[in-house]
Order: structure tokens, then C-alpha cells, then sequence
């Protein structure tokens, strides 16, 4: 026997585990203040933005200091002149928090970028129109050449970034990189300068107070009480537009809260702490209060609980950029009921698509409930490689570009970020897995089956019964012998019996004709449990004319 040809070794698939809740909750709620308070705003957020964005320069200069440094403290210090000490900690906690996101990212960009760079060089090495082992060679000699320039483009980037990597000091642009750069390209937004100024003052505006349990309402600063009044302590310097004593300043309308108001009911009259955040929509020239509070710690990855793998049924969900295709299965496994597809149109404006992934995500909790199922399986995408090597493997011209958007256009951290916390208020675990192999052995495996009892099946949903079966801890092949038959059922020749493609064999049939109905109400009795929907490959659901309605062989004589 010659030797079988050994394929690419699988990689080995990381252990399933329970997504943690969101650490803290927030909710959202529309100021109305006169234009006279609106104008009072105005001032205090532009002067504190002023402020704030002066700390976060010079918190840029210091570099990647030691988190124990004394530099905040002095920092603070200088501020509380200006301001007052709970203002001044809440600027230095917000720079400290905006630094470190900025390294997070750039940490991020050095690696996408290495890891571009990395498969541009092995397919710029490989032969044009061949292959060096595995790697393909690009397929025209421009098409290499112009991946060498566009090598020498990253390669300026990634230097670039660890440079700023290295000296600990990221880009951060107050306001946001995209208005800044839609200064320049006013005529394309559809924007007045008028209406860009405005925007670009609004995004640059601070009002964050950090809460503190103990103090009245559980925040001093901005201090919002049960029945919904709101009232701001002033920074020193303009203490002069204070209406209230001790320097603060009240808004004539009140506040309430509709999404968790209970809960930041019940921390208000305990004086728990909460933030706030008074924020300015100038396109929609709409003011909004926010409040936040944190939850009880969780672990980040914990284990999934055995009374969730064992105990019933799992809803695997697979994400894809136009739809959520789901299905439930029992606890063997098993896919239980028809494949189910959400929905999912992510165009339009940015406050639409969140509000119709939010309802794509309420379906698949109702029907999570409604199905019984304590749990909800998804794949643990991050797109990292994807995103950062789709452009170099994907071949040339605009396949590569399509993937690209397809890439982007499927929420994966939203999705994750707004299911976890959702499913958490429902009282549903979300198990997330490898997605390994999941679409391709679902495939493989699972589509057939799938496709034998609802044509409409998708190989999206034959991946989302891989996912399902990973999380409770099963494999995604499908033995061949799934559903096994029964005893009672598989077909056996009997002494003296003619086979089916013997001459004679319908006349010989013929003469239990009579007897027919009566044999087949004794001895053949309905069954009582459903068959699996796949198509058999045993020879009892072979067309023959000598067995009856259950696959069984007429008795002879």
C-alpha cells in the first residue's frame, strides 16, 4: 500500500469558557436646560475641557512612567488651584485613563503591522506564478512590485510606532482624528465651517465627575438626587455664575432615568458612588446626562459550570455581517427544531445600527428562553489576523478589498460587549469558543443533515450546531452511524427468501397479497420516537416492493 498524503496538522482548540459580565453598568438620559443653563454649561465644559487637555500633554511628556509615580499628585495639585480637588481628580484620572488606552492601541498597531509585514516578505520571496512550499507567489511581476512598495510603506509606519512605543508617547488627538480631519474635506461632510466649529468645541468639552460613596447622592460634584434635580459645584474661577450657596449652580428641569432606574434609585438614597458625565450632541444640539456605577468583580475567563454544559439545551449562535444564524441543540449535541437566521442590517447611521443590533440580540434571548436554554455559545472572533493579513493572502485585485469590508462590517466587539451585558440582565450564560474549523466542519458534517430536513439550511447554521456541540464540551464530527438503527428495524434476509433482484420475486410477493394489511397491524406496529432527518445509507430505505411501510422484509413461510 502506498503512503497516504499527511494534510496541514490541526491546530489545537482552546477550552471553552463563560464571558464575564460587564464590569459596570451605564445608563443614559436627555438634559433639557434653558438657554441661559445651556450657556452655563458652555463655560464649564470648555473651561475644564481646556484643562483637561493641558494635563493629558503633559502627561504625554512624562513618557511610560511607573503607575506609583508623584507626577499625578503635583499634577492635581497645580489643578485644585484652578478648580477644586474633586474637579482636579477626576482630570487626572481621565488623562491617566486616555494615555493608557493610547498605548493599548499602539501596542495593537506595532503587532498588526509586524504581522503584515510578515506575509508580505514570504509571498515577495516566493517565485511570481509559483509557489515556495505552501506560500504563493504573487502572480504578475507589477503585482509584486507593487507589494515591495507598499512593503516600504509599512515598513515607515511600523518604525514610526515604535518609535512612539519606545519613548511612550502615543497620538492622541482631543476631540477625535476624524473631526479634525473633516476640517479639511468640509464640502465632502456636507459641513459649514459654523457647523464643524461647533462640533469640534462640543467633543472638546469635560464634564466628568468621578462618584464617591459617602457623599450626598453619591456624588458631590454633580450631584443628581432621587427626584431627578441637578446641580453642578463650580470651579473656582467662575464661581460668580453660582445660584445655589457654597458655589454651585441648579438646573431648573429634572432628570429621570427609564432603562435601571431601581437600581440607580436604590445607590442614590444609599449614597453609593456614581459618575456622571454631562455630554453635548451639536448636530442634534441635544444635551445628555450619564451615569455609571461599577459591579461586583468578576473573573475575566472564568470555567463553564457543569450545571450549564449538562444541564439542557444550548443556542449556538454564528455572527456573520448581514445576519445571525442560529440553532439549538440538546444536551448530546443534537440540533433540535429548524435553523433559525436574525436578521442583522447594520447600514444607515451610527445610532440606527446600534439599536438594530441590540434588537437582532433581544431575538436570539427570546428565543433562548423560549427554547429553554440556560446558555448562548458564540465564537471567540477577534479578526486580529484577519484584519492585518486579509489584504496580502487574499489574492490581488478586489478580493482582497471585499473580504477587507466584509472584515469590518461584522460587529464582533459590539456584538460581544452588548450580548454579555444583555444576557447578564436576562439571567443567560454566554459561552464562548473556539472558532476554529467551525464553518468548515459544519460544513462538512453537519449541512447535510441539516439540509435533508430544511433545504433553506446554511452552512452558517451547520456552523452554528459546531459551536453549540464545543461548548458543551462535544466534538464537531458527526459519526456516521448517527441515529443508529434500531434492532427491530435493520433489514436481515430470512431462510428461503427471494432476494429483491431475483426473477420471480413480485409474483412470489404476489401471493401474500391478501395477507398484507393484517401482518403489517401485528407485527409492524407505528414507531414510536422520531427518526433522525438524514437520508439512511442502510438497505431497509432501499425502494423494494417486498418490504413494507417500516423497511422490514415480508415473513415467509
Amino acid at each position: 500500500m502506498g503512503s497516504r498524503r499527511r494534510g496541514k496538522a490541526l491546530r489545537s482548540l482552546a477550552a471553552p469558557f463563560v464571558v464575564a459580565p460587564p464590569a459596570g453598568v451605564r445608563i443614559r438620559t436627555r438634559l433639557r436646560p434653558t438657554i441661559e443653563e445651556a450657556a452655563v454649561l458652555t463655560l464649564v465644559g470648555t473651561f475644564l475641557g481646556g484643562l483637561y487637555r493641558a494635563d493629558l500633554a503633559a502627561r504625554i511628556r512624562l513618557g511610560d512612567v511607573s503607575a506609583k509615580n508623584t507626577e499625578r499628585t503635583s499634577r492635581k495639585r497645580e489643578l485644585t488651584a484652578a478648580t477644586t480637588s474633586r474637579w482636579a481628580g477626576s482630570i487626572t484620572r481621565a488623562a491617566e485613563d486616555q494615555y493608557q488606552l493610547a498605548m493599548r492601541a499602539l501596542k495593537a498597531d506595532v503587532t498588526s503591522l509586524a504581522q503584515a509585514l510578515r506575509v508580505l516578505d514570504a509571498r515577495i520571496a516566493a517565485p511570481v506564478g509559483g509557489r515556495a512550499g505552501r506560500i504563493p507567489g504573487y502572480a504578475s511581476q507589477r503585482e509584486r512590485t507593487t507589494k515591495q512598495q507598499r512593503r516600504q510603506v509599512l515598513t515607515a509606519r511600523l518604525n514610526a510606532a515604535l518609535q512612539r512605543l519606545t519613548a511612550g508617547r502615543p497620538a492622541i488627538v482631543a476631540g477625535g482624528r476624524r473631526l479634525a480631519k473633516t476640517r479639511h474635506q468640509l464640502t465632502t461632510a456636507g459641513l459649514t465651517t459654523a457647523q464643524w466649529r461647533s462640533r469640534w468645541d462640543a467633543a472638546r468639552m469635560f464634564m466628568t465627575a468621578d462618584g464617591e460613596t459617602g457623599a450626598p447622592h453619591g456624588n458631590y460634584t454633580i450631584n443628581v438626587t432621587s427626584d431627578g434635580t441637578v446641580s453642578i459645584a463650580l470651579p473656582a474661577q467662575l464661581r460668580n455664575l453660582a445660584n445655589a450657596p457654597r458655589g454651585r449652580y441648579v438646573l431648573t428641569t429634572r432628570i429621570a432615568f427609564t432603562h435601571r432606574a431601581t437600581q440607580w434609585s436604590d445607590r442614590v438614597t444609599g449614597d453609593q458612588s456614581v459618575r456622571y458625565d454631562i455630554s453635548l450632541d451639536a448636530a442634534r444640539d441635544r444635551w445628555y446626562l450619564d451615569a455609571s456605577w461599577t459591579t461586583p468583580a468578576h473573573a475575566a475567563c472564568p470555567d463553564v459550570p457543569a450545571t450549564v454544559v449538562d444541564g439542557g439545551r444550548m443556542l449556538g449562535i454564528d455572527l456573520n455581517a448581514d445576519h445571525l444564524a442560529a440553532h439549538v441543540t440538546d444536551t448530546h449535541g443534537n440540533p433540535v427544531g429548524a435553523p433559525i437566521t436574525i436578521p442583522l442590517d447594520l447600514s444607515g447611521p451610527a445610532s440606527q445600527r446600534d439599536g438594530r443590533l441590540r434588537a437582532a440580540i433581544s431575538h436570539a434571548l427570546h428565543l433562548a428562553r423560549r427554547h429553554g436554554c440556560p446558555a448562548i455559545a458564540i465564537e471567540n472572533l477577534g479578526f486580529v489576523d484577519a484584519r492585518a493579513t486579509g489584504r496580502e493572502t487574499l489574492g490581488r485585485g478586489g478580493r482582497g478589498k471585499r473580504f477587507r469590508r466584509t472584515i469590518a462590517a461584522i460587529p464582533t466587539a459590539r456584538f460581544r460587549d452588548r450580548l454579555a451585558g444583555m444576557a447578564h440582565t436576562a439571567g443567560i450564560a454566554v459561552i464562548a469558543v473556539d472558532p476554529a474549523y467551525t464553518s468548515r466542519w459544519g460544513g462538512k458534517h453537519w449541512k447535510p443533515a441539516l439540509t435533508a430536513k430544511t433545504p433553506t439550511a446554511t452552512r452558517h447554521h451547520a456552523a452554528a450546531v459546531v459551536i453549540a456541540r464545543r461548548a458543551h464540551g462535544h466534538k464537531a464530527r458527526r459519526r456516521p452511524g448517527v441515529t443508529r438503527t434500531r434492532p427491530e428495524d435493520r433489514a436481515r434476509e430470512t431462510t428461503g427468501q427471494a432476494a429483491p433482484q431475483a426473477a420471480g420475486a413480485r409474483e412470489q410477493l404476489g401471493l401474500f397479497e391478501t395477507a398484507r394489511t393484517t401482518l403489517v397491524d401485528k407485527t409492524c406496529p407505528a414507531p414510536t420516537r422520531p427518526r433522525h432527518s438524514r437520508a439512511s445509507k442502510t438497505a431497509r430505505e432501499a425502494p423494494d416492493p417486498g418490504r413494507n411501510q417500516h423497511g422490514q422484509f415480508w415473513p415467509t413461510r
